[in-house]
């Protein structure tokens, strides 16, 4: 059995210079992270999460997505989405049907009503994403910023997981 010190000497610990790129990325992750779910919360009493399943429904075809699929959309577990889910519909905002080609398939749909709540509440969140990162960066470093972001989620996720750019973009044209 190792001890402490043998799992020390093997650690690759970080440079003086990595850490002062670490540090303020990682705080940057999770203030950026309450910043916005806080903002929607007051604004619109939704949370980030919730936020993000519902757009992600509103530029689906027909509102409508497996759960799967929006679990993944949406970067949140089956169960996560299962309980924002939930929360939605009691709001009115979502319902879930089987899906008519497989009834093993549960499909989430944006209500009518769910749509106009994301129309009266995107342009305050799409604000604040302009205020504290989009208009805080240059053009380059935005685009930089985006493929670093792509790098460290298919990290995470895996060379397979969908993470791409939204069709149409100037990016995903180049690509």
């Amino acid at each position: 059995m190792s001890d402490d010190n043998d799992v020390g000497a093997r650690t690759r610990w970080l440079s003086p210079d990595e850490l002062d790129s670490w540090m303020p990325f990682s705080g940057m992750m999770l203030t950026l992270v309450s910043a916005l779910d806080a903002q929607l919360q007051r604004d619109a009493k939704l949370s980030l999460f919730g936020y993000l399943v519902m757009a992600g429904l509103s530029d689906a075809p027909g509102r409508t997505l497996p759960m799967s699929q929006l679990a993944v959309l949406s970067n949140g577990s089956l169960s996560r989405l299962s309980h924002a889910v939930s929360t939605l519909e009691r709001r009115g905002w979502v319902y879930r049907s089987p899906c008519p080609e497989n009834g093993r398939i549960t499909n989430a749909t944006l209500t009518d009503a769910g749509y106009a709540k994301m129309v009266a509440t995107a342009p305050g969140h799409v604000e604040t994403v302009r205020r504290l990162v989009l208009d805080v960066l240059s053009e380059d470093q935005l685009r930089e910023t985006g493929e670093a972001s792509r790098q460290i989620l298919t990290a995470i996720l895996g060379p397979c997981a969908p993470i791409g750019r939204r069709p149409g973009s100037a990016s995903a044209a180049s690509s």
